[in-house]
């Protein structure tokens, strides 16, 4: 009896170091997610800043088009579109798959991988309808234990990462588009809903067919173009294209924080419920120990009389 009051004592401090680490981590997830919904909200501003910039150069030019002879122009086919906004026969398709570079997370990489093999399985008939990008360990992983096609992954970035850890993996994408590697690019992620829930996200990001122009409505006299409109989109739609992949890179690691923080709190509501049974059962033990002392030492004194 002495050696299981002992056991359960051992598995009480134990299970109560864990909850002591347990919830530490989700506290520090807590306060990181704080800062990353912050950063991921701001950069939203920014986004929709830099896609009313382009609007407006895409609104400015069509208007400057038409003036001149847009219309023989568009019959002779020589109106003059950027690559990254034209679409073309869809030959090989592209996924940025974003996951977390460690577990501890809950169901937060494994919800990710999953919606994307339901995705290929839907969508393709051939593994060579299609090329990975992985960002965070989890998908590479996976990807390259299954001998999937990886053409690149990036591993490692913070949970505030800057667009400068991101760059090489969207000025990468944005070329590999131009140069027809594949012919559209998805980039697939846990979209950050709240605290306690995401949703999976599968976002077309290239070509950059969702612009409307129409959104630009006063675009005349708004800004003075240099050196030239053309030269500006060169540079400009690169870097947009750039700043959704990044953009979806922020908003998971939202979620990433979130799932990690909710799984800390699972684990540390667990073990306090686990020390709550120990504990129980450690006073039953010991209630039972003394029982059968007293019960002893009765026993042998009625033997003396």
């Amino acid at each position: 009896m002495a050696g299981s009051l002992i056991d359960i004592k051992r598995r009480i401090a134990s299970t109560s170091k864990t909850s002591q680490i347990t919830n530490a981590m989700q506290m520090v997830a807590g306060a990181k997610l704080g800062r990353a919904e912050s950063v991921s909200k701001n950069f939203a501003i920014y986004a929709s800043k830099v896609r009313e910039i382009v609007t407006h150069i895409m609104a400015s030019q069509q208007l400057e088009q038409s003036q001149e002879d847009s219309a023989q122009k568009a019959v002779a086919g020589e109106i003059d579109f950027h690559s990254l906004l034209v679409e073309r026969p869809i030959k090989k398709r592209g996924y940025i798959v974003i996951t977390a570079d460690k577990g501890l997370a809950g169901s937060y990489n494994s919800s990710v991988i999953k919606s994307v093999i339901d995705l290929l399985v839907d969508g393709h008939e051939s593994s060579d309808e299609y090329v990975f990008m992985a960002v965070g360990s989890a998908g590479a992983d996976f990807f390259k234990a299954r001998g999937m096609n990886m053409a690149y992954e990036l591993r490692g970035i913070s949970d505030q990462p800057n667009f400068e850890e991101v760059r090489d993996i969207a000025t990468t994408a944005t070329q590999m588009y131009e140069n027809e590697v594949f012919d559209e690019l998805y980039v697939c992620y846990n979209h950050h809903i709240n605290s306690l829930s995401h949703e999976f996200r599968a976002t077309k990001m290239l070509p950059l067919s969702d612009l409307d122009i129409s959104e630009a409505t006063t675009y005349e006299d708004e800004y003075i173009f240099e050196p030239s409109q053309d030269a500006i989109l060169d540079t400009l739609l690169p870097q947009y294209a750039g700043s959704l992949i990044y953009g979806a890179i922020l908003d998971a690691k939202a979620a990433e924080l979130a799932s990690r923080m909710s799984a800390m709190k699972s684990a540390t509501d667990n073990a306090k419920s686990i020390i709550e049974d120990l504990t129980i059962e450690y006073n039953r033990a010991r209630q039972a120990a003394i029982t059968q002392e007293i019960t002893e030492i009765v026993g042998g004194a009625s033997a003396l009389e």
